[in-house]
């Protein structure tokens, strides 16, 4: 079942690449007390998501933050050393937080996993954005297979 605007976020664990190598993310302890914009991409690398998905939100990152939102944060069904090494590439470094949802138990536990097979990507997240605050979901954007709209840092500037 897909999670709903005021419903908290499940207990699952990112990973992110630090200067110390992988660390592990406690999603309730980094959700909490906060606001995050995070967006799920089906890939890192992949076209849309490199060319439009991460870019739009290093673009918009300043004038999210001045709308309230205390950190950014991108999560595909990627290891961590390709996450950061795609925020590397992007320019992301201190503007949008790369987390690794590796085993995709994230887009699993919040009901937004597609079916990559044709494509030889296996189980993925789907394109989506939330803002959450305190750990509950006050915003949703899923998109509709293929597009590229409602889960853009655009709409989601609209939207706070």
């Amino acid at each position: 079942m897909t999670i709903a605007t005021g419903e908290r976020l499940p207990s699952t664990t990112f990973t992110k690449m630090t200067q110390n190598g992988p660390e592990a993310v406690a999603s309730d302890d980094y959700f909490a007390g906060r606001t995050v914009a995070i967006f799920s991409v089906p890939g890192a690398f992949t076209p849309t998501c490199s060319a439009k998905h991460l870019p739009g939100f290093v673009e918009k990152a300043d004038a999210l933050k001045a709308k309230g939102v205390d950190e950014i944060a991108c999560t595909a069904v990627n290891d961590v050393f390709v996450m950061g090494a795609w925020g590397k590439s992007a320019g992301a470094d201190d503007k949008v937080t790369m987390l690794a949802d590796g085993n995709g138990d994230f887009a699993k536990a919040v009901g937004l996993t597609m079916d990559g097979s044709k494509f030889g990507l296996g189980t993925r997240g789907q394109r989506f954005s939330m803002i959450v605050k305190d750990g509950v979901v006050a915003e949703l954007n899923v998109e509709e297979p293929g597009d590229y709209k409602v889960s853009s840092a655009d709409h989601m500037l609209g939207q706070l």
